[in-house]
């Protein structure tokens, strides 16, 4: 019997790794100068640590480490990216391409730039969640500025065609923003091979700390500029002011050199748990239904629909398994679930899914007790369910 409850929502959230918290911890007690104090020792050893750790950060993404600005989180990368670009260059146009199935730290500072005048077009996807790069080269006008397409979905797990857009954009001299908070220690991403311009991810979903992350901010080919949203300090080469948190930063270097690490065999192991997990809730069972593309999707990601089933009564029985219905960051609604309504799932089956998250401590001894668990709990909440028994009488 694993410990409970077992911890399947790693897209949420994951473990910040021992590894980790060790390179963190001398930075706490020890080395505990402000990296911005450039006159004695304390400050020096703060200094060198984040010149490491930046350029361990550069290094997972294909980066130079003159290009990694640290922020607090991708919400805050988000925000620098577009509001930033959208100030900058708005003499050259006022046009912004987005997708509807975009976070919401994209589409609320999508929606505020609205607001003040810009205008976006927020672009559908097919029934996996993906966009096309046709798509994108077809809404893009002489005075788009800027494209914000993420490169894996946080609900559903669904890849975007990156490279294809970058392309695109580049044919085009238009920016390209890419929120990989979700991709990047789990997949391959590469700067210049995806030809992004500007790329967003956070520290606590490659099982790092909370509360830093990082915005990659191209320097050549083209020179992206930025107007800061913060002031106050110059730190970040200006583009984002304040004292930065050594230890967090330390830590997501660490946790970006050990997913480097670990990548290969990591992914492999997930998608194989992840793929053990599907077939056991699949086995012999109707009304079960995949969310997402069956192929391109992170390896760690399952999101399914149970139908004649809600979703929350489902969460609130499941108390021996940490799940959730959605984005961590709107699971608190009661409306279905609005990435699942892009792709056309209906709102019945949309009420009713679970996301799955597998992650790097996740075990298989895990993935056989969520699979009796959930299998179980779905009959019992089907023999209760108005609709499951009418669907019987028929």
């Amino acid at each position: 019997m694993p410990q409970l409850p077992i911890y399947l929502d790693n897209n949420a959230a994951t473990r910040c790794d021992p590894r980790v918290v060790e390179a963190m911890l001398p930075f706490f007690t020890e080395a505990y100068g402000n990296a911005g104090s450039r006159h004695h020792a304390y400050g020096w050893k703060a200094a060198e640590a984040v010149d490491e750790a930046r350029q361990l950060v550069a290094d997972s993404i294909g980066a130079d480490a003159k290009e990694i600005v640290f922020t607090s989180g991708a919400t805050e990368s988000n925000n620098l990216a577009l509001k930033g670009a959208a100030v900058m260059y708005r003499r050259q146009g006022n046009h912004l391409v987005t997708v509807q199935t975009e976070h919401h730290a994209v589409l609320d500072p999508c929606r505020r730039l609205q607001r003040e005048g810009y205008e976006v077009s927020f672009l559908p996807v097919d029934r996996f969640g993906r966009v096309t790069a046709e798509q994108v080269g077809a809404a893009i006008t002489d005075k788009t500025i800027l494209v914000s397409v993420m490169a894996a979905n946080n609900e559903i797990g669904t890849l975007q065609p990156i490279a294809e857009i970058g392309r695109v954009c580049k044919v085009r001299k238009v920016l390209l923003h890419t929120d990989a908070t979700q991709a990047v220690g789990k997949i391959p991403i590469d700067v210049e091979a995806l030809q992004v311009d500007l790329l967003s991810l956070s520290g606590h979903k490659m099982y790092g700390p909370k509360g830093v992350g990082a915005l990659f901010v191209r320097r050549r080919n083209p020179h992206v500029r930025l107007e800061p949203l913060l002031d106050g300090g110059g730190h970040e080469r200006g583009l984002r002011s304040g004292t930065l948190p050594v230890p967090l930063v330390v830590g997501l270097g660490e946790a970006c050199k050990l997913c480097g690490n670990e990548m290969p065999e990591e992914a492999k192991r997930c998608r194989a748990l992840r793929d053990r997990l599907w077939q056991g809730l699949n086995e012999n069972r109707e009304g079960l239904f995949l969310n997402g593309h069956p192929e391109e999707r992170l390896p760690g990601n399952l999101n399914v629909s149970f139908a004649q089933v809600r979703g929350e009564a489902l969460l609130m029985a499941l108390k021996n398994i940490a799940v959730s219905s959605g984005s961590a960051c709107t699971s608190a609604s009661v409306e279905p679930s609005y990435v699942l309504r892009a792709l056309g799932v209906p709102d019945d089956l949309a009420h009713s899914s679970i996301r799955f998250g597998v992650g790097r401590f996740t075990t298989a001894e895990e993935i056989e007790f969520a699979i009796k668990e959930v299998t179980q709990t779905v009959q019992r909440l089907r023999l209760m369910s108005p609709d499951f028994q009418m669907t019987l009488n028929q």
